[in-house]
């Protein structure tokens, strides 16, 4: 398995697994009418475009030849990094390759002198308990309003990579 830098001519295929991925992940939790409303908001090819031409680097996980998942994440203070997006192909799920994609953005904050990593996660996704495995703490909650009457209700967690004294 790699990580792949990913570029503009891999939108669809990054759109291709959020498809793939976001119902297995949020059908207990959002209507389907949610879902698509933010499948367009977050993975239509020009958010996705802006993202990628702006300082967020987006990642294909890929093992002979075949994407298995995406990343992306984003230096937004000199000391602190923002994971956006980690989705999986559902076959995926409980190999390891979740883990493995945290070690690898937690090495390149590391070399970029970083030392909080953030996210936010759905309240209700089982992921919470993935990334409290990982060293996560909840940090905060936090119900963002995104547009036509849905809400995003989530967790934001935080890793601490500065050595404890």
């Amino acid at each position: 398995m790699q990580f792949r830098k990913a570029d503009i001519s891999d939108i669809p295929v990054i759109q291709q697994i959020a498809e793939k991925a976001w119902r297995p992940t949020y059908g207990h939790i959002l209507s389907e009418e949610q879902t698509l409303y933010m499948l367009d908001m977050m993975y239509s090819s020009n958010v996705l475009q802006k993202q990628m031409n702006s300082s967020i680097a987006f990642y294909l996980v890929v093992e002979a030849q075949k994407p298995l998942g995406y990343f992306s994440f984003e230096i937004t203070e000199p000391d602190r990094m923002k994971l956006h997006k980690i989705y999986l192909d559902p076959d995926q799920k409980s190999k390891g390759t979740g883990r493995q994609i945290i070690e690898f953005v937690k090495q390149h904050a590391m070399q970029a002198g970083v030392k909080h990593i953030e996210l936010n996660v759905n309240k209700y996704n089982s992921a919470v308990q993935f990334y409290e495995k990982l060293g996560f703490i909840r940090a905060k909650e936090m119900v963002l309003d995104i547009g036509h009457g849905y809400v995003m209700d989530d967790y934001v967690m935080q890793l601490n990579l500065a050595p404890t004294q």
